[in-house]
């Protein structure tokens, strides 16, 4: 049995990097809420910061709080009822991410975590997402004077239904996989440059791609680089397979598609796009997703022509201006 009450659990608090214990009770604990919800209650990003910990472009703070058992000692505690995240950058700002059991979930336990924040840290110029947007989430966010100002949406198509046009490459380019050890900084260059005003995906590091090539799904044959005939990168598909986890069978993903500035406007994209589709297509998956910001009409408006439709949505939530 555990107490009753959050309030009277411990809350540990880790500045840096979490040791090897802890990321696997959060991993633990983000395993068993995506088979509950369907959805991961943490970014990608936030766990690879969370192996790595503090860096020069950012500080990392986690609270994690603990549901002991009732007649041991609070510290030592083996339920991780739930824990926060706060990635902070230098100037200050940061971005918030929760996420909570199923089992501890409506007692309290994210409230609880949020006034340790408040004590720890404060919430000047932290922004905080809701991935699943669900409910509870929203009335926490309101209650601490937050309101939405982002929205990533979550779209979705199932393959067998899916009719797609010939992915058809500009003239003298052609598709050839991502050769690790080999094509790192190319890439970079060229994702830094597609993705110049995009607040995540173009500040990404050479120590970000390391970390993201250690995990379990990458597949360097998913990593399609569009070059042209003097082998300069001009666009790449990156996709991912998630694997199936319990009720849930696996699933593809456009993970991300760019395309270098000079060669934007000649049809790379979607073509890279549709390419990637096909080589998901193939493996056998039944659905492929992805994630676009709402306000990217254009993105939108091609997902939907090939047949993408809205499945879910996550929404960052900021502090609403007073005046």
């Amino acid at each position: 049995m555990t107490p009753a009450h959050p309030e009277k659990w411990p809350v540990h608090v880790v500045q840096g990097g979490v040791d090897r214990q802890l990321l696997k009770d959060c991993r633990d604990l983000l395993a068993a809420a995506e088979e509950s919800d369907g959805n991961p209650s943490i970014s990608e990003q936030t766990l690879v910061t969370m192996r790595a910990g503090d860096s020069a472009d950012h500080s990392l703070l986690t609270l994690a709080l603990y549901a002991p058992d009732e007649d041991s000692d609070p510290a030592t505690g083996q339920d991780l009822a739930g824990f926060a995240v706060v990635v902070e950058e230098p100037d200050h700002s940061g971005v918030l991410e929760i996420a909570v059991h199923p089992s501890y979930r409506n007692q309290g336990v994210a409230d609880r975590l949020v006034r340790a924040l408040q004590d720890r840290r404060g919430f000047d110029g932290l922004k905080a997402w809701s991935h699943g947007n669900h409910e509870a989430a929203a009335d926490l966010a309101a209650r601490y004077g937050y309101a939405p100002v982002r929205e990533l949406w979550k779209m979705r198509m199932t393959t067998a239904e899916a009719d797609l046009p010939e992915a058809v490459l500009p003239e003298g380019v052609s598709l050839r996989p991502f050769v690790p050890g080999r094509d790192e900084d190319a890439w970079l260059a060229v994702n830094s440059a597609a993705f110049a005003h995009h607040p995540e995906q173009g500040s990404l590091t050479r120590a970000d791609l390391a970390a993201r090539m250690e995990e379990d799904w990458f597949d360097p044959a998913g990593f399609l680089l569009a070059v042209d005939a003097a082998g300069q990168v001009l666009g790449f598909h990156w996709t991912k397979v998630h694997p199936r986890h319990g009720s849930h069978p696996a699933i593809g993903e456009v993970y991300v598609v760019g395309v270098a500035p000079e060669a934007q406007g000649s049809g790379l994209g979607k073509a890279l796009t549709l390419a990637g589709i096909k080589y998901l297509q193939d493996l056998g998956l039944h659905a492929v997703m992805l994630y676009t910001d709402a306000d990217n009409t254009p993105a939108v408006s091609l997902y939907r022509r090939l047949g993408f439709t809205r499945w879910d949505m996550d929404v960052m939530y900021g502090p609403v201006k007073q005046g």
